[in-house]
């Protein structure tokens, strides 16, 4: 039989956390944020669950190119923009929208050759300090983009360092409103943190939102909220079995490095996880799993192809015993991605997205 670690994506949770999506920001559309492979989620896997959505936001051609194979007509929007002139090509043939945020993407359409123009968003930055122009730069960003044949509409766009924080968003979209005031277009500033805390505000979700960790159902501010307190389904589970138990005494150690010593007699069960699978290899004796739909704890170092688990809280647990690492237990258990990142020290983001080629991954069916 291969090797018991599977994963499972649920496709109805991320139907239901764009409607949640939606409703956190209601009168705005949405775009259904797919980069990174649909977080670690596969675009293929999801895309009927986010067909309901007014656009797809993603990063580079390739997956742009996914998307319009699976029949998708509606607005794509590249978040990074293009990478170099001849991008432009491509955009116009895909129909895309795409982001302008430095002078080079605007010499590049002030060169390019099109029958149809662009629809372009252009990026403040409003105290991220990655992308976009400088409040300062801004409107003459615009002026520059609006003289352009090349180009149709304009809509203005920014991005938030601290929406998930105690600092919160009032600086950048004071920053926003003041550099974009009396300018033309549609706007959109809310990632998922901004949306879910914020999107009430109408000055906040505004024309578009963009909703990304959300769609597959992480807290975008965990652990000050979970994914329960914002009503998010989890989208994917990470499941594998025991396929050993070892029995041990008092001062006997588990794995590389003997980092965890029994205080006293216990068992403990080995699970065909690791690394290699993308399970975190820093997660700390004391990371939460499910065994047979039991919270027990990670113990010893994470290898590279197996973790091992205290079976003192699930005694009768035993070589083929359902282990769940992250996702949906039996019996309805939950164990939240974000809980299992807090304790490796990371975010969700980083564990669906690390998730392994050698995985195999198949869907529930809605």
């Amino acid at each position: 039989m291969p090797r018991p670690i599977h994963a499972t994506i649920h496709p109805a949770a991320v139907r239901a956390n764009l409607e949640r999506a939606r409703h956190a920001a209601p009168d705005a559309r949405v775009w259904a944020v797919v980069k990174a492979d649909a977080y670690g989620h596969g675009i293929e896997r999801v895309f009927e669950a986010v067909r309901g959505a007014d656009g797809i936001a993603l990063l580079d051609l390739a997956e742009a190119q996914r998307v319009r194979a699976l029949g998708w007509r509606g607005p794509i929007l590249l978040l990074e923009g293009t990478f170099e002139p001849r991008d432009l090509e491509l955009c116009s043939r895909l129909s895309l929208w795409h982001v302008v945020h430095c002078d080079a993407q605007i010499d590049w359409l002030s060169a390019h050759k099109t029958h149809v123009p662009h629809r372009v968003f252009l990026k403040m930055n409003s105290g991220m300090n990655r992308l976009g122009f400088t409040p300062e730069r801004f409107r003459a960003a615009f002026a520059r983009l609006s003289a352009l044949p090349q180009v149709d509409e304009i809509s203005l766009m920014t991005h938030f360092s601290d929406a998930d924080g105690a600092r919160g968003i009032a600086h950048q979209v004071a920053a926003f409103q003041a550099a974009s005031q009396d300018l033309p277009g549609e706007r959109s500033i809310c990632n998922s943190a901004a949306l879910l805390r914020h999107g009430l505000q109408a000055e906040v979700r505004l024309d578009w939102v963009r909703a990304g960790v959300a769609l597959y159902g992480g807290a975008p501010d965990h652990p000050e909220r979970t994914a329960q307190d914002w009503q998010l389904q989890p989208a994917m589970t990470l499941a594998s079995r025991l396929i050993a138990v070892q029995h041990l005494n008092e001062g006997d150690t588990v794995g590389y490095g003997s980092r965890f010593t029994a205080t006293a007699p216990m068992s403990i069960g080995v699970v065909a996880c690791g690394y290699a699978d993308g399970y975190p290899r820093h997660a700390p004796d004391g990371t939460p799993v499910l065994v047979d739909g039991v919270r027990t704890r990670v113990v010893g170092r994470v290898s590279m192809d197996m973790l091992t688990v205290d079976l003192s809280p699930v005694p009768s647990a035993g070589i083929g015993s359902e282990v769940t690492l992250w996702g949906r237990g039996p019996g309805g258990v939950l164990l939240p991605v974000d809980e299992v990142a807090q304790a490796a020290g990371t975010i969700g983001y980083e564990l669906m997205c690390a998730l392994a080629p050698r995985v195999p991954v198949s869907t529930d069916g809605d």
